[in-house]
């Protein structure tokens, strides 16, 4: 199984618990994903899989990879990222993966580009407590001192200071799963995720949490699947059944009234009109002769 997916934030939004309590949750759009390569231990040392996520077009790509994807009958991807596997993977390129992957309950790990807040000082990007504001400091949001002079007369590695902020891989850890729409491709999880919306993730499952047990999908009956081709029929083709029913002659309607022996004897005839029309006067027959009998009877 691969062990992860790309996706795009969609954004944040709040949703309340069974018990009335409000929960911050984030929506991800995850998949439709498409298998690129993949990789295996015995031809490249090590088991992954290539994901590619979100169509470009063709001039935009340079021609090495345009044609490595053209033999493969594939088209190019703007978001491509490459997931390690334990085992060795069971898909093949073109294949396509999509959000149910995941499941309610699943934690997961999220990793992105966070939003770049620009050249900021050192109290907002390192956290520095500041100096005095009280009447007459001179030292409010400034560095200060950064290092001794006479020993060792440099500044040393790692120090804090202003700088560029933001823009960084990030990665949230330990988001559990609220649910998933297969039909829409989404996630919602449980907390924020890095990023602005709009921006690409790789999800994937928790390092630090083991995977649940998947669940196993039962199949849809048939009456409910012949209802949802019904559903899913256009209304052209049922006005279309609609004006054949009333354009259906006046006789085949006063049939489809009738009970099921005399419909019978009526497609008896149909086929065989003469045996029909020899069975009705051997039948007025027999009847004339009973009439005449019986009226003899009474005269004596």
């Amino acid at each position: 199984m691969v062990p992860g997916i790309l996706g795009r934030k969609i954004g944040m939004t709040q949703i309340f618990d069974d018990n009335g309590k409000r929960v911050p949750v984030t929506v991800m759009e995850a998949g439709p994903c498409v298998v690129l390569e993949v990789k295996t231990s015995e031809k490249h040392g090590y088991d992954a899989v290539q994901l590619g996520f979100d169509d470009m077009k063709e001039k935009n790509v340079k021609k090495p990879q345009r044609g490595a994807l053209k033999a493969k009958g594939l088209t190019p991807k703007k978001f491509v990222r490459e997931i390690r596997c334990e085992e060795k993977p069971e898909v093949n390129p073109g294949d396509k993966m999509t959000s149910s992957l995941f499941q309610k309950g699943d934690f997961l790990d999220v990793t992105g580009i966070s939003k770049g807040k620009g050249f900021q000082g050192g109290m907002k990007r390192c956290g520095w407590k500041g100096g005095k504001e009280t009447h007459g400091s001179m030292s409010h949001r400034v560095p200060g001192s950064i290092g001794a002079s006479s020993f060792p007369s440099r500044v040393h590695k790692g120090h804090p200071f202003p700088g560029h902020m933001g823009h960084e891989r990030i990665t949230v850890q330990n988001l559990k799963v609220v649910s998933v729409d297969e039909v829409e491709d989404t996630i919602v999880v449980n907390g924020p995720v890095p990023g602005p919306n709009g921006s690409y993730l790789l999800i994937r499952f928790a390092h630090k949490k083991p995977i649940a047990e998947r669940e196993v999908k039962e199949p849809e009956p048939e009456e409910a699947q012949e209802e949802e081709v019904q559903a899913e029929q256009p209304p052209e083709e049922k006005a279309e059944e609609v004006e054949e029913k009333a354009a259906q002659p006046e006789e085949t309607k006063e049939e489809s009234g009738k009970p099921e022996a005399v419909k019978e004897e009526a497609v008896a005839e149909a086929q065989a009109p003469e045996e029909g029309a020899d069975k009705a006067a051997k039948k007025k027959q027999e009847k004339t002769g009973e009439e005449s009998e019986s009226g003899e009877e009474n005269k004596e």
